[in-house]
């Protein structure tokens, strides 16, 4: 009995010690760290929506290549996700968001490397939601970036050549840019803040136009070049194995969106209400314009190409979700595809290029024309205050053009290096049976 007293009183002790604990750390949340329960509920929502996108990418680019490469395909999307993790947590995020290194070109290695000093319990500066899921969510965005690249590549590429470049890609490409971009480095606002400001011209870029599409798709066009068409293009059919996986693929990635831009202000508000609202305008207007200019073209409308037009029109308005009203958002839907469409129908065949799954017609164009209108359409009541300008489009222009350049010529460097030391692309028996059996030793199905 007198155990059993003794069991009671420290149970009530340490229940008494646990609740001044629980009460001390909400006091430290609303008194110090400044955590909005609001935020921090959407911003974990978004960070699993933006996840969300890089299967539904496996399954859109997956369906628009042949039955032997579906596996492979898929394999080179979803790798993603575990290997720029790893890479993002011991050092990328740090390269990203560190403190400035060698005058700002990129974060300090050391700054948060293994994730140090990236509390659950303190937000990160400027924001209202914990360092930690600050972390996760721009993880996210790294994950899906360079996967994008590989629907250039498509039925060509080893494995292993293509593990070491995504790994490469990621640390020497995307994460100097998301510090120049968000992390205050030498692109960075004034101020040196996270906030979306590109260039100290002061171009914008809400949730990743420059950083996420224009790097990836300019380097898919330089990595398609580089090592050469498909074995047969383009005069054998190359036709898509099973459009319902690349439709079913492009809805996730419309649904997933919602994260992509209205999570990247990182509050839940009336920004995030607008990023919201207008990328699904902007998408919708996008898959309709695509399937009027091919109607117009070709005679018919596909249901390819209105899966293609709705993606362009989410890259579209991803550097000016938190800048540009409906009605801008909806002009720049319908006047993005053609676009595009121009780039895929009729430039890549006019030069010869085998951007396999036309990441760089949809990625690269599309975000180089949001990045563009976001200049031209600019909200006073949002983004810096200023409303449109010319000089707003000529900063806007500039960041375009030094990440096409940056893009352009890393990439190029990564692809002659692992090409003289490892071999990029498959044997000629090894594209014949397909990634699937050559790289991976199985079969997407048995029918």
């Amino acid at each position: 009995m007198k155990c059993l007293r003794t069991v009671c009183w420290a149970l009530f002790a340490g229940g008494f010690f646990l609740t001044l604990g629980a009460a001390s750390t909400c006091w430290a949340q609303d008194g110090e760290a400044k955590i909005d329960s609001g935020a921090t509920a959407w911003l974990l929502a978004s960070s699993a929506l933006v996840l969300f996108m890089t299967p539904g990418l496996a399954l859109f680019y997956a369906g628009m290549v042949r039955s032997k490469n579906i596996l492979g395909t898929m394999m080179q999307s979803i790798f993603c996700m575990g290997l720029v993790t790893i890479q993002w947590v011991l050092i990328g995020y740090s390269i990203s968001f560190g403190a400035d290194c060698a005058g700002g070109l990129f974060g300090d290695i050391t700054t948060f490397a293994f994730l140090k000093d990236v509390s659950f319990s303190e937000p990160y500066p400027g924001t209202a939601i914990p360092h930690i899921l600050f972390m996760t969510f721009q993880m996210m965005f790294a994950i899906i970036t360079p996967a994008l690249i590989t629907g250039a590549f498509a039925e060509r590429v080893r494995f292993g050549p293509y593990v070491l470049f995504i790994l490469l890609w990621t640390t020497l490409v995307y994460d100097p840019i998301a510090h120049w971009v968000w992390g205050g480095g030498i692109l960075a606002d004034a101020e040196g803040t996270w906030l979306h400001t590109l260039c100290g011209v002061g171009a914008l870029d809400f949730a990743g136009g420059t950083v996420v599409h224009i790097s990836s798709g300019v380097s898919a066009l330089v990595f398609c070049i580089m090592i050469g068409k498909r074995r047969g293009y383009p005069d054998q059919p190359m036709l898509p194995t099973n459009l319902v996986m690349t439709v079913l693929g492009a809805g996730i990635l419309w649904f997933g969106w919602f994260g992509f831009n209205g999570g990247s202000g990182l509050a839940a508000d009336g920004v995030a209400a607008n990023a919201f609202t207008v990328t699904h305008v902007c998408a919708a207007a996008a898959a309709v314009s695509w399937a009027a200019v091919e109607w117009l073209h070709r005679g018919k409308a596909s249901i390819l190409g209105v899966a293609t037009g709705l993606v362009a029109g989410l890259v579209c308005i991803t550097p000016a979700a938190g800048f540009v009203e409906v009605m801008p958002a909806l002009l720049m839907g319908l006047m993005v595809s053609p676009i595009c469409y121009i780039f895929v129908a009729m430039i890549k065949t006019r030069l010869g290029y085998d951007d396999s799954l036309d990441a760089f017609g949809v990625h690269g164009i599309g975000g180089t024309v949001g990045a563009l209108l976001t200049g031209v359409f600019l909200s006073p009541l949002l983004g810096s205050g200023t409303g449109a300008s010319f000089a707003q489009f000529k900063a806007q222009a500039i960041a375009v053009a030094v990440t096409w350049v940056y893009a352009a010529v890393v990439t190029t460097i990564l692809v002659l290096l692992i090409d003289k030391t490892m071999g990029i692309r498959l044997s000629e028996d090894d594209e014949q049976s397909g990634l699937d059996l050559s790289q991976h030793g199985e079969v997407g199905s048995n029918l």
